[in-house]
């Protein structure tokens, strides 16, 4: 678990980013229950039968099983794996535009004790708030929408987290589609900027935007001001040390820096803040800040990961070593400046 994360804002909402940008997934199960989660919760709701739960989240696991795939092709699935059976079960719920008595009663047999006991799990602990509980017998239970989940929801940042938790499903779904070792190892993710889309690179397919991807890794806060993005807030995805220098230099036969147009350098930014920035070097709180914001991605689990680890290789580092992050930035500054 990310201390230094959770510190920065100590709040219900930096845990419900903890558990779902930083916890394992050999499956999409903490997603789909993510969403029924939030959606309960925004409707001022405080409990919730289970079986109602249930349904929420075998739709969404059947919505998305229809559009990629939900689990690790290094995870073995036997027929009683839940999303075997919702692929069993696929084509009559599509038939009667939900899901399948029998997906849903599954559903609440499977999830007690599997996702919902794992939801809060981090590597080396638990995320410090809890967003339910579960009451009552085994066929009526209510689930509990803690006041700490109440929150999330009615956040002024709420619609940036559905747009966080969209996006991890969707990066999720694409390793799971190309097989992390076979493709995403060797090339990462890609940026388009002009559409401020992030790219699988092995499948040439948009995967999600930019700054859905990016903003939970900084509590959904600009790069540039320290303040928080909200959904009234105009903002863009900048460039923390500018682009076009890698033109001026290039033009010389002088850079030989990394790739200024890659996920490591892009942050989202107050349209604000950017405007007046323009071309200049990023100040050094903003760099501590940028450092910060991609160690955070490398505590999280593969594929973002991933395409940050080749940028640090490329730059002779290696995540583990002490400050590598901060390491890497400053000497980008140094090699533009000398």
């Amino acid at each position: 678990m990310s201390d230094a994360f959770f510190r920065l804002d100590p709040t219900p909402r930096a845990s419900w980013r903890m558990a779902v940008l930083m916890g394992a997934n050999s499956r999409t199960y903490k997603f789909a229950l993510g969403t029924a989660l939030l959606t309960a919760a925004r409707e001022g709701r405080t409990e919730i039968s289970l079986a109602e739960l249930a349904l929420a989240y075998a739709a969404g696991l059947l919505d998305h099983s229809a559009r990629a795939p939900q689990v690790s092709p290094k995870v073995p699935q036997g027929e009683s794996d839940f999303l075997a059976l919702v692929a069993a079960e696929a084509e009559e719920s599509s038939k009667i535009g939900r899901p399948t008595e029998r997906l849903v009663d599954a559903a609440m047999s499977n999830m007690p004790q599997m996702v919902m006991q794992k939801f809060h799990n981090l590597a080396g602990g638990e995320i410090p708030h809890r967003f339910y509980g579960i009451t009552g017998s085994r066929r009526d239970r209510v689930v509990l929408l803690t006041p700490d989940l109440q929150a999330v929801a009615r956040s002024e940042q709420a619609a940036l987290l559905d747009d966080e938790l969209s996006a991890r499903w969707s990066i999720v779904e694409t390793s799971f589609a190309t097989g992390i070792g076979a493709s995403l190892m060797a090339d990462g993710f890609v940026v388009d900027h002009a559409e401020g889309r992030l790219y699988d690179k092995h499948r040439r397919r948009a995967v999600t935007g930019v700054r859905e991807a990016l903003t939970g890794f900084y509590h959904g806060r600009c790069l540039l001001c320290d303040q928080p993005l909200t959904p009234d807030d105009e903002d863009e995805v900048e460039h923390m040390f500018p682009f076009s220098l890698m033109n001026r230099f290039g033009a010389g036969g002088r850079w030989a820096g990394p790739d200024l147009d890659a996920v490591w350098n892009m942050a989202p930014a107050h349209r604000a803040c950017n405007g007046p920035k323009g071309a200049r070097l990023p100040f050094p709180d903003e760099m501590a800040r940028l450092a910060m914001r991609n160690t955070e991605i490398m505590n999280s689990p593969h594929p973002l990961r991933k395409t940050l680890a080749l940028t640090l290789a490329q730059g002779g580092l290696q995540h583990g070593e002490p400050e590598a992050w901060k390491r890497f930035v400053r000497e980008v500054y140094a090699h533009i400046v000398s």
